[in-house]
This record gives C-alpha cells, sequence and structure tokens, in this order.
C-alpha cells in the first residue's frame, strides 16, 4: 500500500468515527475533535466541510452536530453508499460469507454489504441465490456454482433494486434456508428499521420465509432508528457488525439477548 493510500484510509476512518462520535454526543467541538484525533485545525476543519457536503453532519460555530443522515428519513442513494464504511462493510461480508454452505437456498438483500457477501460466494457449489438487487444478480452471474433467482418488481430508481407486491407475493411462495438483511439503522430498543415502507414490506417477507436470519450492519448504523421498522430483536437470529461498534451499545446489544458477532477491522 502507497503512503498517499495509507492516508486515504486513515482519513476514511477518522471522519467515520467523527460521525459517530457526533451522533452519540448531540454536539462535538473543534478544540475536542483536535485534542482527540491529534490533527491539525486544518484538517479537522477539512474534515468536517466534506462531511457537511455528505449530509452526514452539520458544522456549527465552534463545532458539528448531526446532519440530515441522523434524520429518521433520511436515506443515501446507492452511489453514495458504495463509498461509506467500506472497510468494515467488507469484513462484515466476510464473516457472512463463512456462513453459507454449499446447498444451501439463501436470500441476498439489496445493499452495499450484500454486494461484498455475493462476491465472496465465487467457490461455492448448488447454492441457490434470490436477490432482488441488479448490482448483487450481476455479481453472481458470473459464478458456476451458483443459480441466480432474480425477483422482478418495480425498480426502485437510484437504489437498483426492486420493491412493491409483484415482488412480495412472488417471495411470499417460497422458503429458504438463510436470509441475509441489511438495514439503515438498528437498535435494541426498536430493532431494524429503514426509510421506505416499500423497502420494509419486502424485507419483512424475506426474514418471514427464512429459517435462519442474519442482519448485515456496519457499526455506524447501531443505535439509530429509521421511520419504517421491519424487524424486531425477537425475529433476529444473529446481526453481524464491526469491531468499530462502542462497548456501550454492545452492551446494549448483549444485554438484550441479540448474538452478535464483530468483524474484526
Amino acid at each position: 500500500m502507497t503512503d498517499r493510500n495509507t492516508e486515504i484510509l486513515f482519513a476514511e476512518e477518522r471522519r467515520a468515527d467523527i460521525v459517530r462520535w457526533i451522533n452519540e454526543k448531540k454536539k462535538v467541538l473543534v478544540p475536542e475533535l483536535i485534542e482527540h484525533y491529534k490533527v491539525s485545525p486544518a484538517t479537522i476543519r477539512g474534515d468536517l466541510r466534506d462531511l457537511e457536503a455528505s449530509g452526514l453532519i452539520k458544522r456549527t460555530h465552534g463545532g458539528a452536530i448531526p446532519g440530515d443522515a441522523a434524520k429518521a428519513g433520511f436515506e443515501p442513494d446507492a452511489a453514495a453508499k458504495n463509498v461509506s464504511h467500506l472497510a468494515q462493510k467488507r469484513a462484515i461480508a466476510a464473516a457472512a460469507a463463512e456462513l453459507v454452505e454449499n446447498g444451501d437456498i439463501i436470500i441476498l438483500d439489496t445493499g452495499t454489504t450484500t454486494l461484498e457477501l455475493a462476491k465472496l460466494l465465487k467457490d461455492r457449489n448448488n447454492v441457490t441465490a434470490i436477490v432482488n438487487d441488479l448490482e448483487v444478480a450481476l455479481c453472481l452471474e458470473q459464478f458456476d456454482g451458483v443459480q441466480v433467482i432474480v425477483i422482478g418488481g418495480t425498480l426502485r430508481k437510484k437504489f437498483h433494486c426492486t420493491v412493491g407486491p409483484f415482488a412480495t407475493n412472488l417471495l411470499a411462495e417460497l422458503n429458504v434456508d438463510k436470509v441475509f438483511l441489511g438495514t439503515n439503522a438498528f437498535s435494541a430498543q426498536k430493532g431494524c428499521t429503514t426509510p421506505d415502507i416499500n423497502q420494509a414490506e419486502i424485507k419483512k417477507m424475506m426474514l418471514r420465509i427464512a429459517t435462519q436470519v442474519y442482519i448485515l450492519c456496519d457499526s455506524s448504523k447501531i443505535g439509530h432508528n429509521s421511520f419504517v421498522p421491519f424487524a424486531g430483536p425477537q425475529d433476529i437470529d444473529t446481526i453481524i457488525t464491526d469491531s468499530h461498534i462502542s462497548q456501550r451499545l454492545l452492551e446494549e446489544l448483549t444485554d438484550s439477548g441479540l448474538d452478535v458477532r464483530l468483524a474484526g477491522v
């Protein structure tokens, strides 16, 4: 890895951590950030400027507060999701891939983490994957050992996935071994939530027909709630997140009886 790539990686990790910190504390001052990360004022100002441009925070006089991304109805499109917390998503995908066995019938939900999971299934044999995400389908199409069933329905523009009654009605006729679901937010109190009602309905059906339910959720989403719930803690067998989760949030999840698996980053 080049020095420049290392700098970019460190900057991405620092900015992700800044967002988590601001969302937890509700307001953080610039001097606190400078002291905590041991970087220059110019670096922190650049971080806050870029995070505000992405809608993740809002700058205030002397600091920052949560931005639009902390609102219940906010959802970044597929292009924005592709570059957010990528290292964590790949680690979660690697942990989830270990749960896919030859001969399984699985559902892969739409999302960037499930896309990373799909990329890791090239050596599986006799796996049937049911998907509603066009990018996930195109990825799996390359693998001889994976049969792909694409769920039809209404295409959700800018999100590359199908939703609506056609999709849910088809799913209702099926039974699968395992479902790997993404979520926009997760809390021990509300479970999995998403900003879109149609997306929530298809996720509900996916978990209803699965024997085992796995939630793939990077730590930046934990401790937050979005608009529509689709899975309570009691509906979930295992949640897979990354090792950047705070100890407080981890204890909240485990104390509620959830099986939590941490993917090292």
